[in-house]
């Protein structure tokens, strides 16, 4: 298990999702340039080896030994108001989230494969002294799932797979305590721990002219804990037992998912996916954190061992589409888009995850010769203006998401051996 945690740490130095990461919510999508490219729409395809993150079931499709690795580079920018001011995130923020899959197939009948990629991710930077600093300057969650599964033809047409998911999770977040009359205190809580889930998928070819896909996702837990450092405490608060450094813990429940696609084959070299993802976020209703010793003060109650916030997001929906064109013997053409709603209520949205519905408008180019593959994608990122109604008591005040947008360029290669 060290070995395990000191390897998955090394990975998540690269790992951290945008704060305009993919998906709305703090999903994450960006497992291959070409499904970048295609909108993320492969669950009906799956015939490479990124398949194992969209539809394992598919890898039944792939020959031999087959590797691909690579990452998408996310650039994004967002404006808040609170009140008559206007904020900007961190304008030199790049995030590299990293893929790799591996698939071997045994024989005529069994595949398997080890898919390392990232399912969830947040990254929300602002300068530590902007109007919503008690609510969060920095959020960021980190994680990587290793995913090994097999996947059996159950007849020409049929394909099934099981897979386990080991998730590695860093949750990490820094705000300012207001402390009138004394000046501003600082707490930044990090803490880690790993979840296990499983995964199944079905893969069906009814004809040489269509492809059918259906994946599924469960739920995973994660236990962490960690440490909540203070900092710029007054003493004659510390005195009182407040606001001293102690142990941190925290559980949380991340979604279950569903994906399906539909891809057709009108033209030989012509394919179209249509599909859908189903997150259901309703099962992350609340972030509670757990201290190791009371140390929050409250006026008028004393000291807490515990803070709880609100969540209760929405169950929603995103939908895909993707077409791809065999342009040269050596080059494919590739175009998708994607529509993704939000699964926050007005009633608990906050700065650590200040989002809305989204556009992805996406594009790519791959190049293939001998056993080498090299995929190419941009997507551009759109998320809808938002206003956010105050909640005090959570540090969240009036405000407006604005001009909210991202770049991403992914990049993948494979080898067939």
């Amino acid at each position: 298990m060290r070995t395990f945690k000191t390897w998955a740490l090394a990975v998540c130095a690269v790992l951290v999702s945008a704060q305009l990461c993919s998906a709305a919510g703090f999903a994450i999508y960006e497992w291959s340039a070409r499904g970048n490219a295609l909108g993320g729409a492969t669950v009906g395809r799956a015939d490479d080896p990124s398949a194992l993150a969209s539809n394992p079931a598919g890898i039944t499709q792939l020959d031999g030994v087959q590797v691909l690795g690579g990452f998408t580079a996310i650039h994004p920018v967002l404006d808040v108001r609170t009140g008559d001011e206007w904020t900007t995130s961190d304008e030199d923020a790049l995030w590299l989230p990293p893929h790799f899959y591996a698939t071997w197939k045994i024989n005529d009948r069994y595949s398997i494969g080890l898919g390392t990629f990232s399912r969830f991710g947040l990254g929300s930077v602002f300068d530590d002294d902007w109007p919503g600093r008690f609510n969060s300057y920095e959020a960021i969650i980190e994680s990587m799932s290793i995913n090994p599964n097999v996947a059996v033809k159950v007849t020409d047409s049929l394909s099934a797979a099981f897979g386990v998911d080991a998730m590695y999770l860093n949750f990490s977040k820094k705000q300012k305590l207001p402390l009138n009359p004394f000046p501003e205190g600082d707490l930044h809580l990090d803490a880690d721990g790993m979840g296990y889930g499983f995964n199944m998928a079905l893969h069906y070819q009814p004809c040489q002219y269509a492809k059918l896909g259906l994946s599924y996702r469960s739920p995973v837990t994660m236990k962490v804990t960690g440490d909540a450092d203070f900092s710029d405490i007054p003493a004659r608060l510390q005195g009182m037992g407040a606001f001293r450094d102690t142990t941190a813990s925290g559980t949380v429940t991340l979604p279950d998912s569903f994906a399906f696609g539909v891809a057709m084959y009108p033209m030989e070299k012509l394919s179209v996916e249509i599909g859908a993802v189903y997150t259901l976020w309703s099962k992350y209703d609340e972030l509670e954190i757990n201290f190791g010793d009371p140390v929050i003060y409250k006026p008028g109650v004393g000291l807490l061992d515990q803070t709880t916030q609100a969540k209760n997001w929405d169950d929603v929906w995103r939908f895909n589409i993707g077409v791809e064109y065999a342009a040269l013997d050596w080059l494919d053409l590739r175009v998708g888009y994607v529509f993704d709603q939000s699964p926050l209520q007005d009633d608990t949205i906050d700065y650590m995850v200040p989002a809305n519905d989204r556009h992805l408008v996406n594009g790519g180019l791959g190049f293939h010769w001998d056993n080498w593959v090299v995929d190419l994608s941009y997507t551009y990122l759109m998320i809808m203006d938002r206003d956010i109604d105050a909640r005090p008591q959570d540090g969240v005040y009036e405000g407006e998401i604005d001009s909210a947008d991202a770049h991403m360029v992914g990049l993948s290669v494979g080898y067939k051996f």
